[in-house]
């Protein structure tokens, strides 16, 4: 199993047992469950965890924080983690994920996250939501347009999106600003987040709701 690596612990300061112990259950459990594929557990750290929790350092304190799509719990857990101040809802459609979601929870000790299965667009997830989320995140969900349709509806007006994306992010913006629109989102802004801590700094993209 892969060392803990120098970065973690300025992520993740004094919460860094609680961090491993994530990867720690994403190696075995999430592995053997097919979660997590195989050739994807020495790269835990710099792929999947630490890239998710930077997404933070765009985060008010306090915000109320909607995760579209946990499946193992990426970006949520790591997100929940590093920013204990942040109130999470991990949303996952597929009950074998989201008994494996409550159980991580449980195990870490985690108040301020909330498990809920069921699909984004279903009515009794927005109802469960209480009338909008000040941030909707996700991590290779569905392409842009789709997840906007997703993910903006489960927003407050004023909120945002906060979607990790690859290097074609700009591609897909162009290509499905109609739909980002029609969901009630304005003008999306693209950035890097982690550049002080990662080698690879991770993308996302920001759409605020505006109506």
């Amino acid at each position: 199993m892969s060392e803990t690596p120098a970065q973690a612990e300025a992520v993740f300061g004094a919460r860094l047992p609680l961090a491993e112990a994530y990867h720690e259950s994403l190696a075995t459990y999430g592995s053997t469950r097919g979660f997590i594929g195989p050739r994807e557990v020495d790269r835990l750290w710099d792929r999947h965890i630490l890239n998710c929790a930077v997404i933070g350092e765009v985060m008010e304190h306090g915000a109320r924080v909607a995760d579209v799509g946990s499946g193992a719990g990426l970006p949520g857990i790591p997100l929940a983690i590093a920013r204990p101040d942040l109130d999470i809802t991990l949303i996952e459609p597929l009950l074998k994920r989201s008994v494996y979601l409550q159980e991580v929870v449980d195990a870490l000790g985690l108040p301020n996250v909330t498990v809920i299965r069921g699909r984004a667009e279903e009515k009794q997830v927005r109802e469960a939501l209480d009338g909008g989320v000040d941030i909707v995140t996700s991590r290779a969900v569905a392409p842009l347009g789709k997840l906007a349709g997703w993910s903006l509806p489960l927003v407050r007006r004023g909120g945002e999106m906060i979607a990790m994306k690859g290097s074609s992010v700009a591609e897909e913006l162009e290509r499905d600003a109609a739909l980002i629109r029609k969901a009630g989102g304005g003008r999306a802004s693209i950035s890097t987040v982690g550049d002080a801590h990662l080698a690879e700094p991770t993308t996302i993209i920001r759409v605020p709701r505006v109506h």
